[in-house]
C-alpha cells in the first residue's frame, strides 16, 4: 500500500490543489452543492474547454466525483476528508498571510457552509456555546454530547442517530475567516441539515461575480434567532 504522506503522493495532491483555477473550483464546491462545469467555469474565470480539463484531473486525482443526470454532469467533492483538507489549508493560509481586507462580504463571514456543516461567526459561536456550557464534552479525537446536550439538540430537530452513525460524531474544523474552530463530523452535518430543513437557516442567493463563497452563504432567519436563544441562550446577530 502506498504511503499517502510520502513525497510523491503528497506532492501530487498538493499540485492538484495548487492551480488557481482548480483551487477556486474546489472552494466553490465547499458549499455542499453539486455544480455543473458551466457554473464552475464562471467561478474559476476560465473557458469551458479549460474547465473540462481541470475537472478531469480533479476526478482522476480523487478530489471530485461526477454524477451524470440527463444531459448534465454535476460535480461535488469526493469526501469529507477532501473538504476538511481544503478548509484546513484555508485556515493555514489565513494564518501565514492574513487577509487585510475580507473581500467576500459580511454575509459570508457571518454564516456559511463548510461543505456540510455550519461555519463563519455563527458556527464558531455555536461551538463555543456547546463546549463552554458542557453540552459537548471532550473525548479522544473530538467531542461527545452530554445528556443535556443531546436533549437540547434533539429538541431543535437534530437527528442524533444519524450523527452517531458517522465515522466521527463531532470534531473541530478550523474556521477559515475566524481562525477558531466550528463543529464538523456527523453532528455538524446534522445540525446544518436540521436547521435548514426547519427554516432556521436559509441559503442566500448565489451571486454571479465569481466569488468562491457565493454559493456557501446562509442566513439566520427570525425563527432561527428565536430558536437558538431558546435552546442554547445564544444571541445571534
Amino acid at each position: 500500500m502506498t504511503d499517502p504522506t510520502a513525497p510523491g503522493p503528497l506532492a501530487a495532491v498538493a499540485a492538484l490543489m495548487a492551480d488557481p483555477a482548480r483551487a477556486r473550483m474546489l472552494a466553490a464546491l465547499m458549499g455542499g452543492e453539486a455544480l455543473t462545469a458551466g457554473e464552475l467555469a464562471r467561478v474559476a474565470g476560465v473557458t469551458a474547454a479549460t474547465t473540462s480539463g481541470h475537472l478531469a484531473r480533479l476526478a482522476e486525482g480523487g478530489l471530485v466525483v461526477v454524477h451524470a443526470q440527463g444531459r448534465h454532469r454535476y460535480h461535488r467533492l469526493a469526501s469529507e476528508h477532501v473538504a476538511a483538507a481544503i478548509e484546513t489549508l484555508g485556515g493555514l493560509a489565513a494564518r501565514i498571510a492574513p487577509v487585510r481586507h475580507w473581500k467576500h462580504g459580511e454575509e459570508a463571514r457571518a454564516a456559511r457552509l463548510c461543505w456540510n456543516h455550519l461555519a463563519g461567526r455563527l458556527g464558531v459561536a455555536l461551538h463555543e456555546r456547546l463546549t463552554g456550557e458542557g453540552l459537548l464534552r471532550p473525548v479522544s479525537g473530538g467531542w461527545d454530547a452530554a445528556p443535556e446536550g443531546r436533549a437540547r439538540l434533539v429538541a431543535t430537530g437534530v437527528d442524533l442517530d444519524r450523527a452517531d452513525a458517522a465515522p466521527r460524531f463531532a470534531c473541530d474544523c478550523m474556521d477559515w475567516s475566524e481562525r477558531r474552530p466550528h463543529l464538523a463530523g456527523g453532528l455538524g452535518r446534522e445540525i446544518a441539515a436540521a436547521w435548514i430543513g426547519r427554516g432556521w437557516l436559509r441559503r442566500l442567493p448565489a451571486t454571479e461575480d465569481g466569488d468562491i463563497l457565493a454559493r456557501r452563504r446562509v442566513g439566520l432567519t427570525p425563527a432561527g434567532r428565536r430558536g437558538l436563544k431558546d435552546a442554547f441562550g445564544l444571541e445571534a446577530a
